[in-house]
């Protein structure tokens, strides 16, 4: 018979434990590195979503870019533009115009009902001065202007309803 030393007496569980524990430690450090570091599946969804909200951003922008290269060239090509501009966010008028200002008046909001009859429902507001000149809520007024030469493109703002302090 064949002698036995000590180390082959050992069980071979105690390897096998080591080399468990080994891989446990192995697969633990690749999960940590998949999931919670900064190159992990996290980082690559977050980035995912900025670079979707990014190229919904760059749409949108890109659609005001050719909305305004669309009204320089509508500018540069002729006076239309420039017209329409003007009246719209100057308010200018033609001289051979006549000027119409239309106010809405708000609607009256009803009180909360008392359950009582004939209980009277609220006065509608009444227009007022306001303060350093400001222009006074009132009914559309045509303002005349006098005829003049035939249409021409140039334009003159319109007179404001103002009350002197």
């Amino acid at each position: 018979m064949a002698h036995v030393t000590e180390q082959e007496s050992k069980p071979p569980g105690l390897k096998l434990q080591i080399l468990e524990a080994v891989l446990i430690a192995i697969v633990l450090l690749l999960q940590y590195l998949l999931w919670i570091a900064e190159d992990g599946v996290r980082q690559t969804y977050a980035l995912r979503v900025s670079i979707q909200a990014q190229t919904e951003e760059n749409a949108i922008l890109n659609e005001r870019n050719q909305a305004l290269e669309a009204d320089i060239k509508d500018m540069k090509n002729g006076l239309t533009a420039i017209e329409e501009r003007a009246r719209t966010e100057m308010g200018m008028i033609r001289p051979d115009e006549t000027f119409y200002r239309i106010l809405e008046q708000p609607l009256p909001t009803p009180l909360a009902d008392s359950g009582k009859p004939g209980s009277p429902l609220p006065k509608p507001p009444v227009a007022t001065a306001k303060p350093h000149g400001q222009p006074v809520n009132r009914p559309a007024a045509p303002i005349k202007r006098p005829a003049a030469k035939p249409a021409t493109p140039a334009l003159k703002p319109p007179a404001h309803d103002v009350i002197p302090d």
